[in-house]
């Protein structure tokens, strides 16, 4: 997110750090209508439940309704409920074991079908929304451009975040670009790094953990004057100054929806905006690949590129 906000303290006990949800509610108050300031106790008084909830159930919770939950968020200074969900989330991540977090989110989800649905849905649409607003088209059109001057692209990941920079150089390749993914930790990445040159673009991939490998990574790429396009959500404030441009790509605050979700619907935007670049080389690339896949024995491709059944072989004469 934009903003980062540091962690709070168990329900009800005093903060003393200025930007903590308690503290912007004791600053709010008096200025908040009854509604907000009832959203506001209901907040304050269940944190947890709040990461995991939509505002219609916390609108029910607070005996308001959800238009009063999104103005009260605002009020409170933060851009939306996402935020304020992520703001508290971050404390869950801090204190709360991972197996514990699970089953937060098992136990809220119960084994109502619906239910489940819902909550993954309405958290993917929130998270979406969020990016959305927080995409200014210029940044698009920046990075759009990084990839398309590039010689090569170095797409960088780790942990799960590793399907993005293979997706990225896969789909990179087919639209004829140079591009290969390095999702090595420790000294293996030192391999990835030895051909990159001055006129290289460096994709990382880093939604919220700063890994070890990203310090020396930045160094190495600024010493051969490679550029840098930075993919995240909380390290953007830490990072943002070292690379040479930034995407936010905001992360699930309740669990629910995978990691990668808005960064890889940011890549395919980037993807089409690299493609309508020079259509006829995207176009060229895609033909190709389709000969050769065509020619390769056993793949099952039919002469117009599509999958087709395999012929079956000749009967044995009797």
């Amino acid at each position: 997110m934009p903003t980062e906000h540091s962690s709070d303290t168990e329900a009800g006990s005093p903060e003393p750090d200025e930007d903590s949800l308690d503290a912007r509610i004791e600053a709010r108050l008096a200025t908040m209508t009854r509604a907000e300031r009832k959203v506001a106790e209901y907040l304050r008084t269940h944190r947890q439940e709040v990461i995991f909830a939509t505002a219609e159930q916390i609108g029910a919770g607070s005996n308001t309704s959800d238009a009063t939950v999104v103005r009260t968020a605002k009020t409170l200074g933060y851009s939306g409920l996402l935020e304020l969900k992520y703001s508290l989330g971050m404390q869950v991540i801090q204190a709360t074991r991972p197996s514990e977090r699970l089953h937060q989110r098992i136990e809220r989800a119960g084994q109502d079908s619906a239910t489940a649905l819902d909550m993954v849905f309405t958290e993917a649409v929130e998270r979406l929304t969020e990016t959305r607003r927080l995409m200014l088209p210029a940044d698009l059109a920046k990075a759009v451009d990084l990839v398309a001057g590039a010689r090569e692209v170095l797409a960088v990941a780790f942990g799960v975040s590793e399907i993005m920079a293979d997706y990225l150089a896969l789909r990179l390749n087919r639209a004829g670009r140079r591009a290969r993914a390095a999702t090595h930790t420790g000294f293996r990445l030192a391999d990835d790094l030895i051909a990159l040159g001055q006129d290289d673009l460096v994709v990382l991939y880093a939604p919220g953990r700063h890994f070890d490998e990203i310090d020396p990574l930045l160094e190495h790429a600024s010493a051969v004057g490679a550029r840098t396009l930075l993919i995240s959500d909380s390290l953007i404030p830490v990072l943002g100054d070292r690379v040479t441009a930034s995407l936010y790509a905001v992360h699930s605050p309740g669990g629910f929806t995978s990691e990668t979700l808005c960064a890889h619907v940011l890549t395919d935007a980037l993807l089409l905006g690299v493609a309508s670049r020079d259509e006829e080389r995207a176009t060229a690339t895609s033909e190709l690949l389709t000969r050769l896949r065509t020619a390769l024995p056993g793949t099952g491709m039919t002469a117009a590129g599509s999958r087709g059944a395999f012929k079956r072989p000749p009967e044995e004469p009797r």
